[in-house]
């Protein structure tokens, strides 16, 4: 057995907690929620948009934190070595998009303490505030950060691979959906949405931005940074998977009343595991929007304030006091003004073009030896497939704007 020496221990220790983070931060309120509707709206197809939306996700991430891992420059320092300005645009963007969700995933959290003991909301916003700020503040934050995202990472798939046996998918029409899903080209708005629920925004820096603290960077760790990459691509693709079993099969089984019965409702998620396992599922969903809910304010609260602490040499000082006030400005506002569905609205919209524009400046990079190194060589898959993302996401963004404006008027 090879004994890892302990600086090796602690940046596999890192990279690790940096991917857990990553993956953790993926599964919030709004990713339940996202892909019950469309599982309910589409069905069996939606089994490629699945799949698709995992590949993709994996090479922009590849691309991100490669790039960033080999330059040791955050997104936003990044981003303004290559075109100046272009990173205080993107930080001022991450921010307000990892704000507005942070909002609703105080939200999310609290209803998740209502379904399993039916504690009011006004008291699971305290409660859900109190514990993720607490993770900030405790001696050794990072250490306990990671700790905390590695065990409700982990709850969350073991609940939702609990339904999955409870609902029993029929795997031959899976395996139909995703060999031959019908009207391919209506499935673009599903598979953009859900690449930004994985991707998008902050999601894109949250594990780059967390080992670069911790002092990772360089080809030396290039390959570590690459399979921290792939662990949380797969977190994050294994839940996507296991939620789309879960609510595929309630509505196999319950023919076209549960699709309808789960598009209606108000949250479809908490509809599907009502529907698949009664009582039970309704406890075992509140636990999962719990865990939830708490991993994505951490993640949100934290990326957001790394895209400002390079920024502004204060925020840097007293980072985690700034995390801090972050999350309880959340919380007073999903207290007082409810959802807030208008800024999670714009939020949505703004995600859906930081994602083609971060991933575009990040390949832009590798021109740039001062950025990357002479030796360094990007790999031209990578390259290639990752310009071809880039345009796909551009285009849709672009397809989405109209109607997403359309619910303001």
């Amino acid at each position: 057995m090879i004994q890892l020496e302990p600086e090796q221990k602690k940046i596999r220790a890192a990279l690790i907690g940096a991917a857990f983070m990553t993956g953790a931060s993926s599964i919030g309120p709004g990713f339940m929620v996202q892909t019950s509707l469309f599982t309910a709206q589409y069905g069996q197809s939606l089994a490629a948009v699945v799949v698709a939306m995992i590949v993709m996700d994996t090479i922009a991430k590849l691309n991100i934190w490669s790039i960033l891992g080999i330059s040791g420059l955050r997104g936003q320092e990044l981003a303004n070595r290559v075109l100046p300005g272009s990173g205080n645009v993107i930080a001022i963007l991450v921010t307000f998009g990892g704000f507005t969700f942070a909002i609703g995933n105080v939200g999310g959290a609290a209803l998740g303490l209502n379904a399993v003991c039916g504690l009011p909301l006004q008291a699971g916003y305290l409660i859900s505030c109190g514990l993720a700020v607490s993770l900030f503040l405790i001696k050794n934050a990072s250490n306990g950060i990671n700790r905390a995202s590695q065990v409700l990472s982990v709850m969350v798939l073991v609940i939702l691979l609990i339904m999955a046996f409870q609902t029993q998918p029929p795997m031959n029409r899976v395996a139909d959906g995703l060999l031959s899903p019908e009207q391919p080209l209506s499935l673009l708005v599903p598979l953009i949405t859900l690449l930004g629920g994985s991707t998008g925004g902050y999601i894109a820096y949250t594990g780059a931005h967390r080992f670069l603290d911790a002092g990772i960077s360089g080809r030396e760790n290039l390959r570590g940074i690459q399979k921290s990459t792939l662990l949380t691509c797969g977190i994050t693709g294994l839940s996507r998977i296991l939620i789309f079993l879960v609510v595929f099969g309630v509505c196999a089984a319950g023919g076209q009343a549960a699709s309808s019965a789960i598009e209606a409702a108000e949250n479809p998620a908490a509809q599907a595991f009502l529907l698949g396992a009664g009582e039970l599922g309704s406890r075992l969903f509140g636990v999962a929007l719990f865990c939830a809910g708490i991993t994505t304010i951490i993640g949100s609260s934290y990326t957001s304030v790394s895209f400002l602490k390079t920024l502004y040499p204060v925020v840097g000082r007293n980072e985690k006091w700034f995390i801090t006030g972050f999350i309880v400005l959340a919380t007073i506002l999903i207290a007082t003004i409810g959802k807030a569905t208008a800024l999670l609205v714009i939020a949505g919209v703004i995600n859906g073009f930081v994602l083609p524009l971060t991933l575009a400046i990040t390949l832009w990079s590798i021109r740039d030896k001062s950025i990357v190194g002479e030796e360094y060589r990007h790999s031209r898959v990578l390259t290639v497939t990752g310009i071809v993302i880039t345009a796909i996401t551009t285009y849709a963004a672009f397809r989405a704007l109209p109607s997403s404006l359309a619910m303001f008027y």
